[in-house]
């Protein structure tokens, strides 16, 4: 947090404007006192992205900065701040770049549901199960134990690396922070991340992703595949983090992590896909400008990063004043000491504050042009209320995307009861007919409140947040499907959420700050039961997210659980998983191949909105009807439908013997057909009326994939499946 005295640094202004906005507070907060480390003494470092336009490594090195990896001319830093200065006046600098740590993508304390785990496709194909693909999954709270990171009969580990950016186990590490596990042994030994005695949420997103289910119904998505994780910290990480190195994390350290898992895929020649289920909100003012051009350098054929859109459209995010409108403002809720919104603005304007309490009103008034024109751009004042003082901090910038427009951050400081209470609201206004403003929210809401009933109007746009907003990243929205499910205790549980693939209500929404369409694909988020860490329940047995447990077992001397959850972070690893399930059918798709894909297949809850749109992107992702795309089947087989029978199972057995059982017996006709991948007919038979079971001998054809097509039956049977002889 930016102290409140404006401390100028030993920088002149252009060199100023060469740092992102987290970067300059960082500096400027530091700037009073020179910290050069003492002999032994520990030198306070921040992770940043720098774009360096020559002899970038050498830069780097005359100013004691550590290069951890380099993505052409932008470089992954860990810069002393007492070089800072240094630094960004050399002429070759052009950009120092990072944002504070991200924050999770769930909600488990106000509404849960629960379902069988969710297989996009309703199951998924017989013949993909993930194997030959790493699913790296960058989260909080893992449980290295848990019997679902074992194969079904829990006697093959399927985690093979872990960095754990928290570990306390630096010595000899080389890593920039933390320590990494690489055996079996030692990831077992290990346990568990550092955090995970206090949080679960990486267990539960890597099991939706990658877990077996061991001995459940909940099985992940890709159950075969490779598991990589990266322990990262969070917001909530703090009290894991020496003071020093609170900014040694933030979004070029996550950067590193998705680097370190795409660099183990790559030495093991797989291809990979990596789940993220946190983010931050975006800005106008560039504090992910590098981030998104390295996360680009990143992806690509065989690399796909998968992030979640947030929890956020639930709650007012956005307001807009047009030119021509006098005035318009928001009153801003937050149940904190303080808040945090973002402005855009076309045009010069009069901010105006304004605290309600008991008296009457107190307002401060501050013009937008007088903060751009100080020499820092910050703008720091207090206004007094009684015995009370309440600091107000403007920050003004160009706006990243367009120079014409400028951009605020405004911060406001007050005491617990300030931003959550009905009886002392804050209000924020911009005033002057010719400006044209946006208000954001961040770390706050915007509400109504009778004391200036004009102030409404605000809606939940504009919220998807980063990386998800990035061009080159997978962005996921959730949709629900159930809305109630009974607990281990018995207990039922019932939450609004809708039901049938409609949008989740607290899913994001877009557009994206510079006016991009996002989410990019939505996935079931409000159902989704997954593991749970054996570590949290031990640790906090009275826990509520512990009432969300649907299943309780032993193993190995441990009490694990199946929890159900809900966010956009559970229906992230859901998209990831199929993903995988894709890759493994086509180890070189791209972000592109995959948005294609998605452009084909994907199921629409609302047919009346044109796709991709704001509010579901492409549609809900179909697995089935992907992999067949992948594969290239619909345009070798004419008719081929994509979509599994409900009604109709298909197993092998070991004297090559398909296996058909129907849900109930046949009332008409239904029509066998067999495909080799290549399109060639292999098979077509006839099933009579009243048949329960089939058996269809497929001895006579050489072993691999196959497609296999009900049709002409009743409707809960007609539909295609794979099948592997």
């Amino acid at each position: 947090m930016l102290a409140l005295t404006s401390v100028p640094l030993h920088a002149q202004r252009g060199e100023l404007r060469k740092m992102s906005p987290f970067v300059r507070l960082t500096a400027i907060e530091h700037s009073a006192q020179r910290r050069v480390a003492a002999r032994g003494q520990h030198e306070s470092q921040l992770c940043a992205f720098v774009r360096i336009s020559d002899q970038g490594s050498e830069v780097l090195r005359a100013n004691g900065c550590r290069e951890l990896a380099r993505f052409g001319n932008i470089y992954i830093a860990g810069i002393p701040l007492s070089r800072m200065a240094a630094l960004s006046a050399d002429r070759r600098v052009q950009r120092i770049e990072a944002r504070e740590r991200c924050s999770l993508h769930m909600d488990t304390t106000t509404t849960v549901v629960n379902a069988l785990p969710v297989y996009a496709g309703q199951g998924l194909p017989q013949a993909y199960t993930g194997k030959g693909v790493v699913i790296g999954v960058q989260d909080i709270g893992f449980d290295l134990t848990h019997p679902t990171f074992y194969d079904r009969t829990a006697t093959q580990y399927r985690i093979r690396r872990l960095w754990d950016q928290l570990s306390a186990d630096t010595v000899g590490s080389a890593l920039f922070v933390g320590a990494e596990y690489t055996t079996t042994e030692a990831l077992l030994a290990y346990a568990h991340s550092r955090d995970g005695l206090v949080e679960s949420h990486g267990t539960h997103t890597a099991g939706i992703a990658a877990g077996s289910g061991y001995d459940s119904p909940y099985r992940g998505m890709a159950f075969e595949s490779d598991i990589c994780l990266v322990s990262n910290a969070v917001s909530s990480d703090t009290a894991f983090i020496a003071k020093d190195d609170l900014y040694k994390y933030t979004s070029a350290t996550d950067a590193l992590g998705f680097k370190y898992i795409f660099d183990y895929a790559e030495e093991r020649g797989m291809p990979c896909v990596v789940s993220f289920s946190e983010g931050s909100n975006q800005d106008f003012f560039g504090d992910d400008v590098l981030m998104y051009e390295v996360l680009d350098s990143l992806t690509g054929p065989g690399r796909i990063l998968v992030a979640s859109a947030g929890n956020e459209a639930m709650k007012g995010c956005h307001y807009h004043k047009p030119a021509g409108q006098a005035l318009g403002g928001v009153f801003v809720y937050r149940n904190a000491p303080y808040a945090y919104i973002t402005m855009r603005s076309r045009g010069d304007f009069l901010f105006r504050f304004t605290y309600y309490h008991k008296d009457g009103a107190k307002k401060m008034l501050v013009q937008s042009k007088d903060v751009l024109s100080r020499p820092d751009s910050l703008f720091i004042d207090t206004l007094a209320i009684g015995e009370e003082r309440f600091p107000i901090l403007i920050a003004g910038y160009p706006s990243i995307y367009n120079p014409q427009e400028s951009a605020f951050e405004v911060l406001l400081m007050g005491n617990k009861n300030t931003f959550g209470n009905s009886q002392f609201p804050v209000s924020v206004e911009a005033l002057g007919g010719e400006a044209d403003v946006d208000f954001f929210a961040n770390s706050c809401a915007f509400v109504e409140y009778k004391e200036n009933p004009t102030l409404k109007g605000y809606d939940n746009q504009y919220c998807i947040h980063s990386p998800g907003s990035a061009p080159s990243v997978i962005c996921v929205g959730a949709t629900s499907h159930r809305a109630s499910y009974y607990n281990y205790l018995g207990e039922l549980r019932s939450f609004g959420l809708g039901s049938g693939g409609v949008r989740a209500p607290y899913s994001s929404i877009g557009p994206t700050l510079d006016g991009r369409t996002k989410p990019d694909v939505m996935a079931p988020g409000s159902n989704v039961v997954s593991a749970y860490s054996s570590y949290f329940i031990e640790n906090n047995p009275d826990h509520y997210d512990l009432q969300q447990d649907v299943a309780r077992f032993d193993f190995r001397g441990r009490t694990y659980s199946w929890n159900s959850n809900v966010g956009t972070s559970m229906s992230t690893p859901v998209v990831s998983g199929a993903i995988a399930l894709w890759l493994q059918a086509n180890p070189q798709l791209s972000p592109d191949d995959v948005m294609q894909i998605f452009s084909r297949t994907c199921r629409h809850y609302d047919p009346t909105l044109d796709y991709p749109n704001n509010l579901y992107g492409y549609g809900e992702i179909d697995v089935y009807a992907g992999l067949l795309e992948v594969l290239g089947l619909p345009s070798r087989i004419n008719g081929l439908k994509t979509s599994q029978p409900v009604g109709a199972s298909f197993s092998m057995n070991t004297d090559s013997q398909l296996q058909l059982r129907f849900s109930r017996p046949l009332s008409r006709r239904a029509r066998l057909t067999v495909w080799s991948m290549g399109g060639a007919r292999m098979l077509d038979e006839q099933l009579e009326p009243g048949s329960s079971t089939a058996s269809v001998s497929l001895s006579h054809l050489p072993q691999g994939v196959y497609v296999c097509q009900l049709q002409g039956g009743d409707s809960d049977v007609d539909g295609s499946t794979l099948i592997r002889r």
